[in-house]
Parts: C-alpha cells; structure tokens; sequence
C-alpha cells in the first residue's frame, strides 16, 4: 500500500494496559465512521504495514482502544507513536457540494461570473480557518473555506465555484508595468 493511495486516521499515542492495547487519536471530524476497523496501517519508517484489529472500544471523545490480532509486546512498541492511515476506497462518496480535502487539489476555484482564481495546490487545515492554497500564474492566493461561499463543486470538469466577497480578489492582484 502506498501513502499516496491513502488517508491520514490518526496517531497511536500510547499503550493502554498490560494486554498489547494501544490507543488511537484519531484525527476526524466524524468519529463515528470508524465504530468497525478490520484494519490499519501504520506508518513504520516511510512504509505502511498493515496491523489487524482483534477488537476496539471508545475511550474519550475521538480515542479508540484497540487490541492487535497475534498482539506481541514488540509489535505494540512499534506502533506506539506511529501514524495511521486508511486507504482512499473505504471513504464513502460524497455528492452535491461536499469534499474531501485530497480530492480537491488541482481543481480550479472560479467566482460566480466564472473569472478563474487560481488552481488549488494544497489545503491548510493546520489552523482555526482552514483554507485553499492556489496558484494564479505565479502568485499564491489564499482563500478561506467556509461553506456558504461555495456553490457548486464540479467534479467532471474540476472546478469550485465559490460566491467570493467583493474585493477578496483584488487585494492579490498584481500591478503590471504599465500601471506604475
């Protein structure tokens, strides 16, 4: 499996008893998703080895206690700090304006009247406002996400429309030499 074909679930913290369990933060906003792993992979010196779950358990808000299938105290040590992904198929689709951040990378973001904004290069989701990272010919733009601007995400053609505030844009502009 590569990290490529995958999502970032979260992190094993610590050991969790004398049993071989271990917790597991994870990093979602829908916890709920999560109730019946079969399965992870954890992030053991760049490659991702598959670890089978033998049982799990809520602990505290987005914290499972899971237990290893043929759990060793040496395969418990190894993941300990490790990362956990999934792969992308075990999300379910999403339609109309909802996305998952990976998804829309290299999709355009165009204003209503269809004045292109730049092309997405990566999301920053390390801060309070997450926000769209775009490229226009050569400047990075910065956008914030908040639902209500976006109006329409086309996946076929690889574009978010969005209902930007007046002047947003303006402030990234460029002056050309003429106007000097």
């Amino acid at each position: 499996m590569r990290k490529e074909d995958c999502y970032f679930l979260g992190k094993i913290t610590r050991r969790h008893g004398l049993q071989g369990n271990v917790f597991l933060k994870l990093d979602t906003d829908q916890p709920e998703m999560y109730t019946k792993l079969e399965s992870i992979f954890v992030d053991i010196n760049g490659l991702l080895v598959p670890f089978f779950v033998a049982k799990q358990s809520w602990s505290k808000g987005e914290t499972l206690i899971i237990s290893f299938k043929n759990s060793t105290e040496a395969l418990v040590n190894q993941a300990v700090g490790k990362d956990v992904y999934l792969p992308l198929s075990t999300l379910p689709k999403l339609t109309g304006n909802q996305f998952y951040y990976h998804d829309v990378i290299g999709f355009e973001i165009r204003e209503e009247d269809g004045k292109s904004c730049g092309i997405i290069e990566s999301i920053n989701d390390q801060t309070g406002q997450h926000y769209f990272v775009l490229n226009l010919a050569g400047t990075q733009i910065v956008i914030p996400i908040i639902k209500d601007w976006i109006l329409e995400v086309n996946r076929e053609e690889k574009f978010l429309k969005m209902a930007l505030p007046e002047g947003l844009m303006d402030v990234f502009l460029v002056p050309s030499k003429k106007d000097e």
